[in-house]
């Protein structure tokens, strides 16, 4: 514990983003980094404790209490060599991780927890700088080879894991660049993509072998990949949009969210969209209906389009600004989040739900919309009602759906593989990450649904695990 103090004589002191009026012209990162004299201090208000709750409450366990001290001392390899036995990018998660072992951390029962995820993000970012981070390729090889489907930060974790115990591991994806939703969905100016290329670098000078632009069930048969592999592991996503059955829903103009963000951040690397394809916020009333942050990320791209209004709609009730008694410490919390992307400019509306959309001429011009209450059953369940005489309307001439997602695609590889599916759709597996299909695994958001990067990482880490031990008593 470098400074035994620090916790009650230094104040949180977050990174900030640049100012509004700047990035909104750009898609350079808005988040910045503190001066390693601020993040030093930062990294001694860690009270050191003795039962650190936000090793419990990160996914990945990291081992936060241990990196501090060493940012405080100025010992950056240690503190990154701490850093990566447990997290396999923190760069990834340093930039778009929501923290919830922030949400854990001991200090935030009274006070403002540690800047865990920004300190995380300095000492991977100064790890590179320095020349720490360099291509590591194990001395020998198995000779198993592991086909990896998919390349979102599950499918990259499971890679890393099982490439660094000596197996061959090939990543097939279906893109024509690595990344997944990293790089295809979550905005430049959020993740320089230049920061995932950077890591696809070193991967790939120790031996993992990528393949993009090929689609399994096309190009390779399922059959073909099962043969050819000793094992076979899908991290293949939950990409199925929840969509919004009502009418008006064929009107021109209603996007699914991820539809808009994977072509914006391909114009962002220069990629040309034939103009009847391009999805255009420019001088539209844009709707965004859904809160989350996929919705923020929809809000923010269209402030820089050039979008005349924005407005983000949710059906559920606005969130409180502070722990509730049905919430507290160390539980993640359900509060506002409000973005950078909010505060760039955006209407946020709670308890709306959306009746029908209209139009003219086979475009969408605006949306129906009523207020709804919400009332808790004695059962403890939660029912919505329409609130008699709320209705009104919104225009639109553009409306991202941003609803989330349901499960993975289930046509193409898991057609062909049949890996046996849960009650929600998604990918059903064993303690070890098998499938029912033999020597087939899975893990991320294919398994649990849509949820964190962080989450995916460490199911792809213990995926690798898994297949490890498989391939060594096969």
């Amino acid at each position: 514990m470098g400074d035994p103090k620090g916790f009650l004589n230094i104040k949180r002191m977050e990174s900030g983003y640049r100012p509004v009026e700047e990035r909104v012209n750009d898609y350079r990162e808005v988040e910045r980094l503190l001066p390693d004299a601020q993040r030093k201090l930062q990294a001694g208000r860690c009270m050191d404790c003795g039962v650190p709750f936000c090793h419990w409450g990160c996914p990945v366990g990291n081992i936060m209490p241990e990196w501090q001290d060493m940012i405080f001392r100025e010992e950056w390899k240690a503190a990154y060599e701490i850093l990566r036995e447990t997290n396999n990018f923190p760069e990834f998660t340093g930039r778009v991780c929501p923290a919830p072992c922030e949400a854990s951390c001991v200090l935030s029962i009274n006070d403002e927890p540690v800047t865990i995820r920004q300190n995380e993000l300095a000492v991977i970012e100064k790890a590179f700088e320095l020349g720490y981070v360099k291509p590591e390729p194990p001395e020998k090889r198995t000779g198993k080879k592991v086909a990896v489907v998919g390349s979102g930060p599950a499918g990259l974790a499971c890679a890393d894991i099982l490439n660094k115990y000596g197996h061959s591991v090939t990543v097939f994806e279906a893109e024509d660049s690595i990344g997944g939703y990293l790089r295809f969905g979550i905005p430049d100016f959020k993740l320089d993509k230049k920061v995932i290329d950077r890591r696809i670098d070193i991967l790939a000078a120790e031996g993992i072998d990528f393949k993009t632009g090929v689609k399994i069930g096309t190009d390779i048969t399922a059959s073909d990949l099962v043969n050819r592999y000793d094992a076979v592991m899908l991290a293949i996503g939950a990409r199925k949009p929840r969509d919004l059955d009502i009418g008006g829903r064929s009107l021109s103009g209603i996007h699914f969210a991820m539809d808009y963000l994977a072509q914006q951040n391909r114009r962002v690397r220069g990629d040309l969209i034939s103009e009847d394809k391009l999805i255009s916020p420019l001088n539209k009333k844009v709707v965004v209906i859904g809160g989350g942050d996929t919705g923020s990320d929809c809000v923010g791209n269209a402030n820089r389009q050039g979008a005349s209004s924005i407005t983000q709609i949710e059906i559920l009730p606005e969130p409180p600004a502070h722990r509730t008694a049905g919430e507290p410490w160390p539980l993640w919390p359900r509060l506002k989040k409000t973005s950078s992307s909010h505060e760039e400019g955006c209407d946020r509306l709670w308890c709306v739900r959306t009746i029908r959309f209209y139009g003219d001429n086979g475009e969408v011009k605006g949306i129906n919309a009523v207020r709804v209450t919400w009332e808790k059953l004695a059962d403890g369940r939660m029912e919505m009602r329409d609130i008699p005489g709320s209705g009104f309307d919104i225009p639109a001439d553009l409306v991202l759906l941003s609803m989330g997602f349901i499960h993975p695609e289930h046509k193409g590889i898991i057609e062909d593989i049949n890996p046996g599916l849960d009650k929600n759709g998604n990918i059903l597996v064993n303690d070890e990450y098998m499938t029912s299909a033999k020597g087939v695994f899975s893990a991320g958001d294919s398994v649990r649904g849509a949820s964190l990067v962080v989450w995916a990482i460490h199911q792809g880490r213990e995926a690798a695990k898994g297949i490890s031990r498989y391939l060594m008593l096969k």
